[in-house]
């Protein structure tokens, strides 16, 4: 393999970090290649993924309906709830039906936090607030629920906040799958066996930090704005499972049929065939 700079693209949190510790890390025989980190909010690297930047980037499985001319998907480094997944929380209790007429702060219109609530309600108003400060506009006011992805699933009771509806939860119950909301998308423009062989690399620095989770672990922890080892620890496993390492039928499912409802109810614009490195 050619010496080549490759560029990584994964959002700011614990379980994203793990999984890439091993390949930016040097804890790899990469064959010459060498790996660059973009580390940017997961709305941010959709939208990088739509201009096709990134050559590996973390995305939404949402966004995957806008980017499948550009990318394929990598059958690792997914992100996977077991009846867990991003949460919508209230300064107060209320049902879900209560939010029809109420503001739902939300991380980003791309995310798939955004589309199972909006299969879940349809129609709803929305502001889109950066994920870290949701809690915070929660709190003050500024709106009258939040869609919680990341560490805040974990940190919400100390905010004082109150869950109306785990979407993972409420995807599990509907039809009996994980919850699918991130993948890792790979740059068609590469080639099938660099593609390959990045695909490969991956999943072996997954497994690497399946294998040495203490020191994995402890760098994912920088990333968890204020959790502690325990919690961090605790957060990794909830999405790098068994579905991480290899999604396989099971994962694939998931995703084309989050995708195939998606489709149905308009909210992408065309349907989509799943493309993976093999």
């Amino acid at each position: 393999m050619e010496p080549r700079e490759i560029t990584i693209g994964h959002s700011p949190d614990p379980d994203d970090a793990f999984m890439f510790y091993a390949l930016t890390h040097g804890k790899l025989d990469t064959g010459g290649l060498t790996f660059k980190h973009v580390i940017t909010d997961i709305e941010s690297l959709n939208h990088k993924a739509v201009e096709g930047e990134l050559e590996i980037t973390a995305l939404s499985v949402h966004a995957y309906g806008y980017v499948m001319d550009k990318y394929a998907l990598l059958p690792s480094g997914g992100s996977f709830g077991d009846k867990c997944g991003p949460i919508v929380v209230a300064a107060h209790p209320m049902d879900v039906g209560e939010m029809a007429d109420d503001r739902i702060a939300v991380p980003g219109t791309m995310t798939s936090a955004y589309l199972l609530l909006k299969l879940l309600l349809m129609n709803f108003k929305f502001e889109v607030v950066p994920f870290d400060k949701i809690m915070d506009a929660v709190k003050r006011g500024d709106c009258d629920a939040g869609l919680l992805i990341h560490e805040g699933q974990l940190t919400y009771r100390e905010h004082g906040l109150h869950k109306v509806v785990d979407l993972g939860e409420w995807w599990h119950a509907d039809t009996g799958l994980p919850v699918p909301l991130g993948v890792n998308g790979i740059r068609k423009d590469l080639g099938k066996q660099l593609m390959r062989k990045l695909s490969s690399l991956l999943t072996e620095s997954i497994q690497y930090a399946l294998d040495h989770r203490e020191e994995a672990v402890q760098y994912a922890q920088q990333f968890g704005r204020g959790m502690d080892r325990p919690l961090t620890d605790k957060f990794c496993g909830m999405y790098v499972n068994n579905w991480t390492l290899n999604m396989g039928e099971k994962g694939r499912e998931a995703i084309a049929r989050l995708l195939a409802r998606a489709y149905h109810a308009a909210l992408i614009p065309r349907p989509v065939n799943l493309e993976f490195v093999e």
